[in-house]
């Protein structure tokens, strides 16, 4: 169906209903660029979301993602940055492919539309000028018809007056046929001009305006699929990025299932582990003592050789009584004691006046630890270099973290100083380009701070080693490089070395106060039970290289020599071995190749 044969006399809506389709396109525009604007804002809000929630550089949060849960949502994070991202493409296509595609179409059929209608109205305005043509002969035409006629009555009435002159009458007669020729004339010239319009008026109806409403129609129809291409792509650009939305998503539940809870429990146990053993039982006291002390006042040894009931604190060790010195924290490996009386075999200290073990046990038990350097750290003290205010295995972490920092501070520089020296290599064969000379500072620094950090890397190795068990304890060598922190921090250093013991991990200890109270609390144990009989060897072992033991606790021994082993590595690195029934102590695990005999009686591992 033609608009043009149809819709022949409907111009004036025609031209309504194309500013509309206008109207609609121009909406549709608006719709859309109103969804890329949302597209945008959502992508940024995401976005936004998702840096809110990222780890921040050299916090707290950064480590804490470490662990599987926390990688899984920091992909996640990632994830969402990518999700976001794919709905600014989504934004930036609707935006180059429909809203300014459809603006500039829209631009075009506007110039479109006004020519058709303007062509129509050109083509209207014609025929209305024929029209008012053809009215103003026919009008004349009329006219002059009616001035024949009354031309022609007045010439018959004079003609039959007798007293009208022959002059009179024959101007009369002349009159009449002028009027009858103007009305001829008039009738010829209507005639024509009638003529002239039907053929105007027929090319108006059957082809001006035909082919003007067709040209319309067209106009209106690509626009209509024009609108609906749009549609189709405004679909196909949410299609698009589906696939990779679906991968994004693909990873958060990659991510999600990535989570492992055992591996999350064993960095638990890494970061907090203090590398220390759970106290020991305790030990039975005996309230009937006061009463025995009526009948003699010797030591509760005594009481047993005269058939009293026995008290047995299940063979322990006499350098074993780190469970009443503070809660929840057993010996190092090497027991470096308060007293030379807490070394095994070792000589017996002066008799210290008792106090009933009860109230010996109490103080122990309930007494808080005073660590001078803990407290100097709350007043804002700095943190000891060597980081020896942690638990072993969290310095061990610590000193491992800086010693890889220093190493990669130091590859940095070596290749720093190697492009310096290629440059200026480059400088002496091409000596236009620069002067060596001018290179010989820079080069001399960066080897200076490559010889700082070698430095700085071995006094951190050293105290590694030294927790590690490479080493029995820290080295001279290590003590005089930590001297510049010593310096600048005197009174926190000072402290920390009162309240240390001389234990080869270096773990610490409580104040002077109480290592007097374990000093005579060890002198009385010695004297209570000096008769308990010594651990049972579990197996022998080797010397692989000769160690000096220069720490209370430890025991020389020369490469090649075999000794018993009487208490297994624990996990700290010492091994407790005996030369005969008067020598035994600590050695490092690995300055020994260990013989466990599988079949020994009372293998036991002491706290």
């Amino acid at each position: 169906m033609s608009w043009g044969t149809e819709l022949w006399d409907q111009f004036d809506n025609l031209e309504k209903h194309t500013q509309w389709g206008i109207d609609i396109l121009e909406k549709y525009i608006k719709f859309v660029k109103e969804r890329t604007e949302i597209e945008l804002s959502y992508a940024k809000q995401l976005r936004n979301l998702a840096k809110k929630y990222q780890p921040k550089k050299n916090s707290k949060e950064e480590e804490e993602y470490r662990y599987t849960a926390c990688k899984a949502f920091l992909s996640t994070l990632n994830e969402m940055n990518d999700y976001a991202g794919q709905h600014e493409v989504i934004s930036e296509n609707m935006t180059s492919n429909i809203t300014v595609e459809l603006a500039r179409y829209v631009q075009e059929l506007k110039q479109e539309r006004k020519s058709y209608f303007h062509d129509g109205r050109k083509a209207q305005q014609h025929i209305e000028i024929c029209w008012k043509q053809l009215e103003s002969s026919k009008r004349r035409f009329e006219r002059d018809c009616k001035e024949a006629d009354r031309a022609q009555q007045y010439f018959e009435k004079m003609d039959a007056d007798i007293n009208v002159t022959k002059a009179d009458v024959e101007k009369a007669r002349q009159q009449a046929q002028a009027r009858h020729q103007m009305a001829e004339d008039s009738k010829a010239d209507y005639s024509s001009i009638l003529q002239k319009f039907n053929h105007e008026q027929h090319e108006y109806y059957h082809t001006h305006i035909p082919n003007i409403f067709q040209k319309i129609q067209e106009m209106e129809e690509r626009r209509i699929v024009r609108i609906g291409e749009s549609m189709k792509t405004y679909a196909e650009v949410d299609r698009q990025v589906i696939p990779i939305i679906g991968k994004c998503l693909d990873e958060i539940v990659k991510a999600a299932e990535s989570i492992d809870q055992k591996n999350d429990s064993q960095l638990v146990i890494e970061a907090y582990k203090s590398g220390f053993e759970p106290p020991g039982d305790v030990e039975f006291e005996d309230y009937t003592q006061p009463m025995k002390r009526t009948v003699s006042d010797n030591s509760l040894s005594n009481s047993r050789g005269e058939g009293k009931p026995e008290l047995k604190f299940g063979g322990k060790s006499k350098g074993k009584l780190w469970p009443f010195i503070k809660k929840n924290k057993p010996p190092p490996p090497p027991p470096a004691s308060a007293s030379p009386s807490a070394v095994p075999n070792g000589p017996q200290s002066p008799k210290q006046p008792k106090e009933p073990l009860s109230h010996r046990f109490n103080e122990f038990m309930t007494s808080k630890p005073k660590i001078h350097c803990f407290r100097s750290l709350k007043r804002g003290g700095a943190t000891p270099e060597d980081f020896s205010n942690l638990p072993p295995e969290q310095r061990r972490k610590k000193l491992q973290q800086k010693v890889d920092e220093l190493n990669k501070e130091i590859q940095k520089e070596m290749d720093q100083r190697d492009a310096i020296t290629k440059m200026k290599d480059v400088y002496l064969k091409n000596p236009q380009m620069g002067d060596p000379a001018s290179l010989d500072h820079k080069l001399t620094e960066v080897s200076q701070n490559i010889e700082k950090l070698r430095l700085e890397a071995q006094k951190f190795e050293a105290w590694l080693a030294e927790v590690e068990g490479r080493l029995p304890a820290r080295s001279e060598q290590a003590r005089r490089q930590s001297g510049m922190f010593d310096a600048q921090n005197p009174a926190t250093v000072n402290n920390c070395a009162q309240d240390r013991e001389s234990s080869p991990d270096g773990s610490y200890t409580e104040d002077q106060s109480q290592e007097g109270e374990v000093k005579v609390l060890a002198t009385d144990f010695d004297d209570e039970f000096d008769e308990e009989e010594p651990l049972p060897a579990i197996g022998t072992c080797k010397a692989l290289y000769t160690f000096e033991g220069q720490n209370e606790g430890t025991i020389s021994v020369v490469e090649g020599e075999t000794l018993y082993v009487i208490e297994e590595d624990k996990g700290d690195g010492w091994t407790r071995i005996r030369r005969n029934e008067d020598e035994e102590g600590y050695v490092p695990t690995s300055y020994v190749e260990v013989y466990l005999d599988k079949n020994a009686k009372g293998a036991k591992t002491y706290i």
